[in-house]
């Protein structure tokens, strides 16, 4: 059991140097081109907004960043974490101790709860869907009436709900885990996070851009990655998502001290990152190194569309040494060969 329910008022997540936007929107793919645009789209609107995305996806930053956009300099922000904590505590922080002795045309919360605290403003909603569904069914009637009673008088709720979950909500509510007219009026719009993997490219842009921040944030000079260290990030497949990225860096900034950042320092970090599975030793530590490298250069060309000439370029060798080096290692040349 996580130990914070609340995040009520907490500040922003750290931005990177020279960016306003939140990491997990830094990138030029038409992956996170797609959410960018989502997102412009939906500052205009006061309609409930879901996130949908794995672990490790920084769906509380982009709720705030959409906050930041849609709401005026001194709205309120509430966030709370919907599965850190018993039931009869998150139902007390979301509507305070109201006894609903009066009438029952609207939903009563009391002054001190934090749909209240949210008038105005934003509540963000994390891991929605461990909501108790008694919980579930109050948000959604004062989602849909719009008003509450506070204390026995009427009040307009003036809240924007936006609320994150991972891909299983679908699953969730077409089982009658989550409520479905509270699904409808949370993803008003849905916003789909995509995960690492189906972004491959912005690997080494978000890398670059972490690098310096946890740098700056040490004091030390600007580091770097070199070009094979990057293109390594890059054809890691990262189930970790965003979470796992920044976690590498931050240890790699902790553990080394050289100005640029070498592939073979990020090997044994990505390796012990990885869920431990079986080795089983086959061949020599020549045959051993082979593979690696073909595996390597294979990646290369594949996440520069197997272009020759911006691989080669990325590696550090000349063309023809890039051709002759693909046919040694067994790489199939037919498809380098048809990309140029």
């Amino acid at each position: 059991m996580r130990d914070t329910v609340i995040l009520a008022n907490s500040r922003p997540a750290r931005l990177l140097p020279g960016s306003s936007a939140p990491t997990e929107l830094i990138g030029e793919s038409a992956a996170i081109g797609r959410v960018q645009e989502l997102i412009r789209r939906t500052t205009s609107l006061d309609s409930g907004v879901l996130l949908v995305g794995e672990r490790g996806a920084d769906a509380p930053s982009i709720a705030r960043e959409l906050h930041a956009r849609s709401r005026p300099a001194a709205a309120p922000w509430i966030a709370i974490d919907c599965g850190a904590d018993n039931a009869a505590r998150i139902d007390r922080s979301l509507f305070g101790a109201a006894r609903n002795h009066g009438p029952t045309d609207l939903e009563s919360v009391s002054s001190d709860s934090h749909t209240v605290a949210a008038r105005g403003g934003t509540l963000f909603l994390q891991d929605v869907t461990e909501l108790p569904s008694a919980t579930q069914a109050r948000l959604t009637r004062i989602a849909r009436d719009g008003e509450v009673r506070v204390d026995g008088e009427v009040v307009p709720t003036e809240v924007r709900f936006v609320a994150s979950a991972l891909p299983s909500i679908d699953g969730d509510v077409r089982e009658h885990r989550f409520r479905a007219d509270l699904y409808r009026r949370l993803a008003a719009s849905r916003i789909d996070l995509p995960p690492l993997r189906d972004r491959l490219e912005d690997v080494p842009m978000l890398a670059t851009r972490l690098l310096e921040d946890y740098s700056g944030a040490e004091g030390r000079p600007p580091r770097t990655f070199t070009q094979a260290a990057l293109a390594l990030l890059a054809a890691h497949s990262w189930p970790g998502n965003l979470a796992e990225l920044r976690a590498l860096v931050e240890r790699v900034v902790a553990e080394t001290r050289d100005q640029a950042i070498q592939i073979e320092q990020l090997l044994p970090v990505l390796q012990l990152d990885r869920a431990i599975t079986a080795f089983v030793p086959v061949g020599s530590l020549r045959d051993a190194r082979l593979r690696f490298e073909r595996d390597y250069i294979a990646a290369v060309l594949q996440h520069h569309g197997w272009r020759t000439a911006d691989a080669a370029h990325w590696l550090g060798i000349q063309r023809p040494n890039l051709y002759r080096k693909a046919r040694q290692l067994g790489i199939p040349l037919a498809r380098v060969s048809e990309q140029g």
